[in-house]
């Protein structure tokens, strides 16, 4: 009878350990489709802005607008207007979800209050830096925007005494130098003209971003992430269009002039096609990236998430260079090398690669 007990006790524990093996592998499949989809909404958001009346802003006579506005004000446009797509979807699904009370509800709560600090840092700053670096600099500012991770640790170390301990400063060390990698193209014949500025820029983003994660970690502590990106995305949006673009408007010399080319951004349908994906995209990334941490570690799924580093120019080179064919968006070999050299740097912070091993043999 004890043999019996042993025996249907052991094919529970290997039936478990199967169960779990399984979930964990579901869970690093769903954090890399996060960063697939980040490649995917950097490349819908890039041609949205060359259709309908991006391509007029855009193009050869620039629709008589001055080179602050081209630059600058048209890149924080193209992120509020991305950001307001994700925000109508990310609702959309939190009412099907039967959680948009809970939304409501949570907006006025102290981690609500925290998503909502956080999306004002990722959001006006560092989003509006990411796509003023992508129309400047092109894909190559992407794997520059994943040093992120890497400042995320220095910054939790400094603010909240987080461990930063010598593999993760070997991680650093190897973003880093991925980063001088990439910053070296800037340099070369390949390179389009501003690209070191729009190089400089991405730091911005990535900056932002490691500081918002240190905050929004606290926050979707305490909160449903599908609710906390929702509120993220929402605030994202509402602010770039009320705040960052009336004051860019103002800088510009015609708060009148900014509200116009908002009306004309939303109206211009060839485009809103495309920015309806790419708002899709960012959101859906967002979301599998919160659940393929719960089912892999935070630890893991954020180095899985990083792979946009290399997801992000190869879905741009597809879309844009293969696909429609527009110039530009090719990589040079360093680029790619520096791609894949900064997912090991992620990964090298994140966590001891040795462990992934360990589990197998767990």
């Amino acid at each position: 009878m004890s043999e019996m007990t042993g025996a249907v006790s052991a094919s529970a524990i290997a039936a478990k350990k199967k169960l779990s093996s399984q979930f964990f592998k579901k869970g690093i499949s769903i954090a890399i489709f996060s960063g697939i989809m980040y490649g995917f909404y950097s490349a819908f958001l890039s041609l949205g802005m060359t259709k309908g009346v991006w391509g007029d802003w855009y193009g050869a006579n620039k629709a008589g607008l001055s080179a602050f506005v081209i630059t600058y004000v048209l890149g924080a446009l193209g992120s509020a207007v991305n950001d307001s797509c994700s925000a109508i979807w990310a609702m959309l699904y939190a009412g099907i979800k039967g959680k948009f009370g809970d939304f409501l509800r949570c907006i006025n709560t102290t981690p609500g209050r925290v998503m909502i600090l956080a999306a004002l840092i990722g959001g006006p700053i560092s989003s509006t830096a990411y796509v003023i670096g992508l129309q400047m600099a092109g894909s190559i500012v992407i794997p520059i925007t994943a040093l992120c991770p890497a400042i995320g640790a220095i910054l939790g170390r400094i603010l909240f005494k987080q461990e930063l301990n010598k593999r993760m400063m070997l991680g650093i060390v190897i973003c880093v130098a991925a980063s001088f990698m990439i910053g070296s193209t800037s340099i070369t014949g390949s390179a389009p003209k501003g690209a070191l500025l729009g190089i400089a820029i991405a730091f911005i983003a990535a900056l932002g971003w490691g500081f918002e994660g240190c905050v929004a970690g606290f926050g979707t502590s305490m909160i449903d992430s599908e609710i906390g990106i929702t509120i993220r995305q929402a605030t994202s949006g509402i602010s770039n269009l009320i705040i960052l673009i009336p004051i860019m408007g103002m800088l510009a010399g015609s708060v009148k002039l900014s509200t116009g080319l908002v009306f004309q951004a939303f109206t211009s349908g060839s485009a809103m096609i495309w920015f309806s994906m790419s708002g899709l995209c960012a959101f859906v990334s967002y979301m599998s990236w919160y659940k393929g941490n719960s089912m892999c570690g935070a630890a893991l799924g954020m180095a899985c998430n990083g792979t946009y580093s290399f997801w992000g120019p190869f879905c741009c080179w597809i879309v844009l260079g293969v696909i429609f064919g527009k110039s530009g968006w090719s990589i040079p070999a360093i680029g790619w090398i520096a791609a894949v050299l900064m997912v090991l740097g992620i990964l090298v912070i994140s966590m001891n690669p040795l462990d992934l091993f360990r589990k197998k043999e767990d």
